[in-house]
């Protein structure tokens, strides 16, 4: 008896302490304005239409409002019709000064102050963390770049010397945003350069501006971050060649790389610098789980013309996948909206060559990696009994790797 007459005491004192805790996180969400910004805010409330693409550039003033940043809120409405912000309309981050840093600075203007905080593309905590020290990302504005750098064991990641010192306050996919520890002063016409160096941004065109955002204006954005990228990430080699290829690979949907790093490129990899047409699939983006999910036999189209991509160890099983018997080192090396870039072992040969020698490579495979092959053998009856043995058939000579006579079609 006496524990049902204890019950309904606990389910009130329970209730009491729901009604409390409620209570509570409406007056912290309604003094959100006046306060500083939270450490987390719930991401549902702007969560994305899921039949829209991207974003417009009027997400970014409630997002911002509702952390806090009201000077950014209210530079946001301002922006002019000729900003990259209604340009692109893609997942982006933003490095967020508080209000109280940017009202010391009288002379800033807060418009390019939220324009060159801003950065299309999402970089969480962890993936800056991941970028090596003095990486470039541009920004909003043209030929305007903030530099990532990071204390020991990257305890701490500042952004153009400003640490930052609430990560990851707004992360729902599309948008990002970082509370910094101050600001950065307005970026200067050779912060994309290393030593001055010429940068690997290009201008905004006059004619990839309409009213809705054409899929080559986006392409543009994500070659540009792409190649700032690559270049600060060991891929230098590549990020020259997709500024050469600009012109042709601005008009693709999206596009996968295959590629090797500059000192893979330098110790034996020089064929690929002549083929890298051939390590481009247009119009596919295909991650690392993408590719593990491709059957068999799947051919996939480069830019070189009429010649493919086949896959010839599907992956997902004991064997990891190979395409065009070479297999993948590091998957998603860097990706974005519109291109993945994965890192090879060595150079796709073309297939005719991969065949041709394929039956002499033995247990290994053209990267020196176990492989499973068929290997042709011969068999004799022994004796009356039926027993028999098989002898392996000598295969003829290998041709090392580099005379496997890759053609030169002018990949660059």
């Amino acid at each position: 008896m006496a524990t049902l007459l204890q019950l309904p005491i606990l389910i009130l004192m329970f209730s009491f302490l729901m009604s409390t805790a409620i209570a509570n996180i409406l007056f912290e969400e309604a003094s959100a304005s006046t306060s500083a910004p939270q450490h987390s805010r719930p991401s549902q409330l702007f969560q994305p239409n899921k039949d829209d693409q991207f974003y417009g550039a009027s997400v970014f003033g409630p997002v911002l409002h509702s952390l806090g940043f009201q000077e950014l809120a209210m530079a946001v409405h301002s922006l002019s019709a000729s900003s990259s912000f209604n340009t692109w309309t893609g997942p982006s981050t933003v490095f967020a000064p508080t209000d109280a840093s940017i009202r010391s600075c009288s002379s800033c203007s807060v418009t390019r102050l939220l324009q060159e905080h801003t950065v299309p593309g999402i970089f969480s905590l962890h993936y800056l963390q991941t970028l090596a020290f003095g990486t470039k990302i541009e920004t909003m504005v043209p030929g305007r770049c903030l530099t990532v750098t990071s204390a020991v064991n990257n305890t701490k990641i500042f952004i153009g010397g400003v640490e930052i010192t609430h990560p990851d306050l707004f992360n729902n996919g599309l948008i990002v945003v970082h509370g910094l520890d101050g600001f950065v002063s307005h970026l200067s016409p050779f912060s994309c350069n290393i030593e001055r160096v010429n940068s690997v941004s290009f201008p905004f065109q006059p004619s990839d501006r309409s009213h809705s955002v054409p899929s080559f204006a986006i392409m543009r954005l994500m070659l540009r971050d792409a190649m700032v990228r690559l270049r600060m990430n060991g891929f230098s080699i590549l990020a020259l060649a997709l500024r050469l290829k600009y012109p042709e690979l601005v008009s693709l949907q999206n596009m996968t790389v295959f590629t090797l790093d500059d000192a893979s490129i330098f110790t034996g990899g020089q064929a690929y610098v002549s083929n890298v047409r051939f390590h481009i699939v247009p119009n596919r983006l295909l991650l690392a789980a993408d590719l593990q999910k491709l059957p068999v036999a799947t051919l996939l189209p480069t830019l070189e013309p009429d010649q493919k991509l086949k896959v010839t160890t599907a992956g997902g099983g004991a064997m990891p996948i190979r395409i065009n018997y070479v297999r993948i080192k590091k998957p998603d090396v860097m990706h974005n909206l519109k291109i993945v870039v994965h890192d090879l072992y060595m150079p796709f040969p073309h297939l005719h060559q991969a065949e041709a020698v394929v039956d002499g490579i033995g247990p290994l495979g053209l990267d020196g990696a176990e492989m499973e092959i068929p290997v042709n053998k011969s068999c004799s009856v022994a004796g009356t009994d039926g027993s028999g043995s098989c002898a392996v058939v000598p295969n003829s000579e290998i041709k090392p790797t580099a005379e496997l006579g890759m053609e030169d079609h002018h990949g660059l």
